[in-house]
């Protein structure tokens, strides 16, 4: 079997040392070309020393004659805005693309400009012409659309294990549409590799806070897509915290129960819905899950609890934010999109405890 040839720009960041732990371990992939504008010339394992005499290739700079982008996949492990100006070029190449930031997770110029305005950038979208041929990169909710997409854009991680706890639910009309509440817990990894005062240890060490709230631009993501689910607008209450852990999110997902609903009626829909997805798990009723269940795997794992007294539908979503949340669901992406089995190269289990 002829193996894919590989391209990872952004290699040098927690996003870009996923994808590259992952493709190592991928029987249909190879790992052409470490790209970044930092580090050039390093060694990717003197960056990350777990990575010595697996990846010792050096980190070349995007502009360097030694690459000639001769790649059947490339993945954007890069801020915003660094995706959609490699993207067209790309395309027209043959090259399929994954990009890990928000660059392409809308499929209209419109929708990118709510988004872009919240996050400080331009609302002109640099690839306009391909958002629509481009699939938000949730597998389990558009696996018929990354088969075919030429660009896929990875979801935000907050957003993953927001819309798997609560798409169930809306799907199968188990809850109301209005006054859902979902609070994110998320690692320090979440925040990137780029240092700054506020993940310093000494400022992160026993503090926990909530952030952006009520401005978090994860929020789009999860609103469309529940809206998708639910076939018609829904609403959310969208608060993240950050805790004094590397990796992994737990989202406590709130929402009122539609009348008549009973919790073996939750808990059945659940288990139906995710059925026939190998990476989604349904736990029991009454036991609790935790992120050290899915540390460093591609999994999440869902809780389906009822509060009678409020009616209150409460689903506990457990993900780690670097695999599921990114490298994981890129890889599991890019089987889909290449006619790959899906869990090729994910079947580890999570790193306990």
């Amino acid at each position: 079997m002829k193996r894919l040839r590989a391209c990872v720009v952004g290699a040098g960041g927690y996003g870009g040392a996923g994808i590259t732990e992952l493709l190592l371990s991928h029987p249909a992939v190879e790992i052409a070309a470490l790209v970044d504008k930092a580090d050039v010339g390093a060694p990717m394992s003197a960056l990350y020393p777990n990575l010595k005499g697996f990846v010792d290739m050096p980190l070349l700079a995007p502009d360097d004659p030694a690459l000639e982008w001769d790649f059947d996949v490339v993945f954007c492990a890069t801020p915003d805005g660094v995706g959609q100006s490699l993207a067209p070029a790309l395309v027209e190449k043959g090259i399929r693309v994954v990009d890990f930031s928000g660059d392409f997770r809308f499929d209209s110029a419109a929708a990118y400009a709510d988004y872009a305005e919240r996050i400080g950038r331009p609302k002109l979208h640099a690839a306009a012409d391909l958002l629509a041929k481009s699939a938000y990169g949730l597998t389990e909710l558009h696996r018929e659309a990354i088969a075919g997409a030429l660009v896929v854009g990875n979801p935000g991680c907050l957003a993953i294990s927001s819309i798997l706890g609560l798409a169930p639910a809306l799907a199968r009309g188990l809850v109301e549409k209005e006054g859902i509440v979902c609070d994110c817990k998320t690692g320090v990894s979440g925040a990137g590799k780029k240092p700054s005062p506020q993940f310093h240890y000494p400022a992160r060490y026993e503090a926990v806070n909530a952030y952006k709230v009520g401005a978090h631009q994860h929020v789009f993501e999860i609103e469309r897509e529940l809206g998708l689910v639910a076939g018609g607008e829904v609403q959310v209450t969208f608060v993240p915290h950050v805790v004094p852990a590397t990796r992994g999110i737990l989202a406590t997902l709130y929402a009122t129960l539609a009348k008549g609903v009973s919790a073996d009626e939750a808990q059945a829909a659940y288990e139906e819905f995710y059925r026939d997805e190998y990476f989604v798990r349904v736990s029991p009723p009454g036991t609790q899950v935790s992120t050290s269940q899915v540390r460093g795997s591609n999994f999440c794992h869902v809780s389906v609890n009822v509060d009678r007294r409020t009616e209150t539908l409460i689903v506990v979503s457990v993900i780690d934010n670097l695999v599921k949340g990114q490298a994981g669901s890129a890889l599991q992406n890019m089987n889909v999109m290449f006619g790959l089995e899906e869990k090729l190269g994910l079947t580890r289990p999570g790193l306990y405890p």
